[in-house]
């Protein structure tokens, strides 16, 4: 039944008709009037406010890599937004899906200049270089409108964050509105059966096939399986495909174990991924490459593939899968091929970065089997994405391209904030965790269980290491003077614990998963580590 409210109250029934259930938010005067909405609908839509924007919206994002559905943030204009931009870059570069409700100056001071609280200039087309769409409501009659185009570009294609800006004169604007409904995304291209029946003779025929799988693929974690059991082919994932294949599988296999063998692969099969090591840098020299990706415009982002099938992943490869029996070859002794050249590299990994590698293990045998683990850019966290053991898609949150060093610890935040029924585990470096110490308060607050383990080896590690390597042993700006983090997680309220070796870490995270409205952090006290830059940078290999 349509019912006369303003159009702060409009949105909030949009979010709300749309399955938003958590809005990460940091108010301010320009939006007032929504947050007032917010109020009134409480027991349909949770408000979780943070200590700054930058924390919001990674928490939003978190939200959002974890679950694999829509979330919202929700920041005033001008500094507001520009707090959130690492995070909205970052869930662009992740292809997550977040909706980001910006507030706006009055409506007729825009592009004006007259000096508003917060103005910035064009705040539209900076936002606009952050999300894949967006819009400024100019009335109410464009809220409704406003909020089903943002969900349906969320639920689209390749998934992005969009945006909705609000100037702070429009939030109170009234008038008859019809309820919302829920909308749908468009339906992904029809599956181009010959294309398929191509890609399906080219990988049947081939000697030596090999699956690359990026994110995605998160939803197409069968139909890969099913795809690389009928070919024997391994399946390569680096960060944000990890999951796709069950780490257990015996032809899943890791970026260094991955080089190897695309050096002698003859067919391989992308599926959701920028390919960016193994088609911009590992060479694909007398190979045939075939792509599937629902986004067109990745298909030639390295040159033109041998085939390309534009679609949704699980759709194609179940048709690929339908396809292959009729021209699939067997292949002898490639199952152990794989299996050789998998334990000797990963020995290699294991034993050049042991000490890394003994700390990982502990938090994998403590980590529950469906637990989310989310990396950082700091020693610990490289070497994760080689040897961490991921069971399921959406259970290792990693940066992607964007690299936003501070980003782990709120967005962990997020997807434990979400998935409140799993355990989350945060790793970060002393210099990264330092970015959004502030949300330790946030978490306390609304009683998010969080457990976070900071290595701490008094530098921006992974810098000074690189200035020592390059620059003839030379440092500048890399070393850091810190808080003991045990005292100051207690000063917050939250469990604070310290670990000097694996074993002690063990029992630091079983006291940390043994809590359940609490946030624990467990320092670590770590020198120098060994490099993995060796097993990530990878050379050009054909």
């Amino acid at each position: 039944m349509a019912e006369r409210m303003n159009a702060a109250e409009a949105l909030v029934s949009g979010l709300v008709a749309n399955g938003i259930e958590t809005i990460y938010a940091l108010p301010g005067v320009q939006n007032d009037p929504f947050f007032d909405a917010l109020y009134h609908a409480q027991n349909q839509l949770k408000v979780l406010h943070t200590r700054h924007e930058q924390g919001c919206a990674y928490m939003a994002l978190g939200a959002a890599m974890a679950t694999g559905k829509p979330q919202a943030v929700a920041v005033v204009p001008g500094p507001g937004m520009l707090n959130a931009a690492s995070a909205l870059a970052t869930a662009y570069s992740n292809n997550a899906r977040v909706l980001a409700v910006v507030g706006q100056i009055p409506l007729h001071s825009i592009g004006r200049h007259t000096g508003q609280l917060h103005e910035i200039v064009d705040q539209t087309s900076v936002l606009r270089t952050l999300v894949k769409w967006n819009t400024v409501v100019k009335g109410i009659a464009d809220v409704q409108p406003a909020v089903a185009e943002a969900f349906r570009q969320l639920k689209s294609g390749r998934p992005r964050p969009v945006g909705i800006e609000v100037p702070m004169d429009v939030w109170q604007k009234s008038a008859t509105v019809a309820p919302h409904v829920a909308t749908d995304g468009l339906p992904p291209p029809p599956v181009d059966d010959d294309a398929v029946e191509e890609a399906a003779k080219l990988l049947g025929g081939a000697k030596r096939p090999m699956l690359v799988v990026g994110s995605g693929a998160l939803d197409a974690g069968a139909e890969v399986q099913a795809v690389a059991e009928a070919l024997t082919a391994p399946v390569m994932a680096f960060r944000m495909g990890r999951g796709v294949m069950d780490d257990r599988h015996p032809l899943d296999v890791r970026l260094p174990v991955g080089h190897k063998l695309w050096a002698e692969a003859d067919v391989a099969l992308l599926v959701g991924t920028r390919g960016q090591n193994p088609l911009g840098v590992w060479g694909t020299t007398g190979m045939k490459i075939i792509r599937v990706d629902v986004d067109a415009e990745e298909m030639t982002r390295f040159g033109a593939p041998s085939l390309g099938i534009q679609g949704d992943a699980a759709t194609v490869l179940r048709a690929l899968a339908h396809r292959l029996g009729r021209h699939n070859q067997a292949r002898p002794g490639r199952a152990e091929e794989v299996a050789e050249v998998k334990a000797r590299v990963m020995a290699q990994v294991r034993e050049v970065l042991a000490p890394q590698c003994a700390f990982l293990d502990v938090m994998r045998q403590e980590l529950p089997s469906d637990g989310i683990f989310v990396d950082e850019l700091t020693q610990v966290g490289y070497v994760s994405r080689l040897v961490f053991p991921v069971h399921s898609p959406r259970t290792f949150l990693s940066t992607g391209l964007q690299g936003t060093l501070g980003w782990g610890f709120a967005t962990a935040l997020g997807a434990q904030a979400a998935m409140p029924h799993r355990r989350v585990l945060s790793v970060a470096g002393d210099g990264g965790f330092m970015f959004n110490v502030q949300e330790m308060a946030t978490a306390v607050q609304h009683g998010i269980p969080l457990v976070t383990v900071v290595f701490n080896d008094g530098a921006y590690g992974n810098v000074k290491g690189f200035q020592k390597s390059n620059f003839g042993g030379r440092t500048i700006a890399s070393d850091l003077r810190n808080p003991d983090f045990v005292r100051l997680a207690e000063s917050f309220g939250a469990q604070g614990l310290r670990a000097q070796t694996p074993e002690e870490l063990r029992g630091a995270l079983k006291k940390g998963f043994a809590q359940t409205d609490v946030p624990t952090l467990i320092e670590v006290q770590v020198g120098e580590f060994p490099s993995p830059w060796q097993f990530i940078q990878l050379p050009r290999c054909r």
